[in-house]
């Protein structure tokens, strides 16, 4: 195979040979990438008046290929003309000039990209991916799922045996049920707090995943809430502060709304009590012995539950333009009289962990029914930044 590829509109002239140049632009990218050098992809959009021509380098193609695929055939079949050929030889994950070609502090906001992230970036992220979580790169799937703890794990591994599981003993083990196209998905505990929410997120974003949920548990605030009720986030209160510094407080973060239609659907559909509102995420797992000053927040913003973990993963879902949304369940209610006390989470835990996860994969099914070709992200999308397709 040559290391230079060019697909034109004259290069075929059904859809099987659209797949066969596809799956060819794929293996040379995996070609390149394997001898030594960055893949480079140049797009023409003919139809696009202000950037006809975007570029855009990548690192280990062979972690996301069924994203390359999909966005490469869409180009393809509405007219783009694509050409595959190497940059410049890689940079080695112990060369002190990684970071800095890594840093998304030099991010151009004002240039189309064909990638949002550096080679570098993909290189090192996917490393330390395979690190935290003991899988490779290229077992993960595109709908991911977010917990914290080891029963959300059980009742995976019990719906998918054969799932692929971590080969050692890790900081957050991922599970993956693999499907062809990578349509299965991979559950990732995490650990408490968003430090880690945020860690995890930052390097899953690499993969382009067409979904990321988190599933996981809160303190109910409301007088009207029970103790296993269900919330279904549609904003968050940012007081994890971890992401203050890269993205301002006073910018909108809402769950994916169509995530949110199938998630109400299947909540429905099992009659489970549940509430649509904000969810508040603190960094201190001890808020309720700052009790008056938290309290006052949580009135002024409206929330209905609060936990350590969403708004982290929401904001990193919005910064790399990654569908997200949240569902919670309520496991005490601290301002209440009913703080999470051991004997009675126990209970909890058993009789929640399984729906609570199936209601997240059920929702998930239909999302890929009804948008087999992930689903729409043009909210999350700047005018100025279209990853690989889109009309602009």
């Amino acid at each position: 195979m040559g290391k230079r590829l060019e697909i034109t509109k004259e290069s075929f002239s059904n859809e099987k040979e659209i797949e066969q140049l596809v799956a060819r632009a794929c293996d040379l990218m995996e070609q390149i990438y394997s001898d030594g050098d960055y893949p480079k992809l140049m797009i023409k959009r003919t139809w696009s008046e202000h950037n006809p021509i975007i570029t855009g380098e990548m690192a280990r193609p062979d972690a996301y290929r069924w994203y390359l695929s999909r966005e490469i055939r869409k180009l393809v079949t509405k007219g783009a003309e694509v050409k595959i050929f190497p940059s410049r030889p890689k940079v080695a994950l112990n060369d002190p000039a990684l970071f800095d070609n890594a840093d998304e502090d030099e991010w151009d906001i004002t240039q189309k990209k064909l990638f949002l992230f550096t080679p570098e970036r993909i290189d090192i992220s996917l490393d330390r991916l395979e690190h935290y979580t003991g899988t490779r790169p290229e077992d993960f799937q595109r709908y991911i799922l977010f917990t914290n703890y080891d029963m959300h794990v059980e009742v995976f591994n019990s719906l998918y045996p054969d799932c692929v599981k971590p080969s050692r003993s890790v900081q957050m083990p991922a599970y993956h049920h693999k499907l062809p196209n990578n349509k299965g998905f991979t559950l990732i505990n995490m650990g408490v707090g968003p430090s880690n929410a945020k860690t995890i997120s930052d390097h899953v974003a690499v993969l382009r995943p067409d979904a990321m949920v988190m599933v996981g548990h809160c303190g109910g605030l409301r007088n009207h809430q029970e103790i296993g009720d269900f919330v279904l986030a549609t904003g968050f209160m940012r007081a994890d502060r971890v992401l203050d510094d890269v993205l301002p407080l006073n910018i909108p973060i809402t769950p994916n709304h169509l995530l949110n239609v199938f998630l109400k659907e299947v909540l429905d559909k099992y009659e489970r009590s549940y509430r649509l509102g904000t969810v508040f995420t603190t960094a201190n797992r001890n808020w309720e012995f700052m009790k008056r000053q938290t309290v006052q927040d949580i009135h002024i913003s409206r929330s209905l539950a609060v936990d350590m973990e969403s708004a982290t993963v929401a904001t990193n879902g919005y910064r790399y333009r990654v569908p997200f949304a949240t569902l919670l369940c309520v496991s005490d209610k601290p301002l209440h009289g009913k703080p999470k006390l051991t004997g009675d989470a126990q209970s909890f835990y058993e009789n929640s962990k399984e729906l609570h996860l199936k209601i997240v994969m059920e929702a998930l099914e239909m999302s890929k029914e009804h948008n087999p070709e992930g689903l729409p992200n043009s909210s999350i999308r700047a005018i100025n930044e279209p990853l690989m397709g889109g009309p602009e």
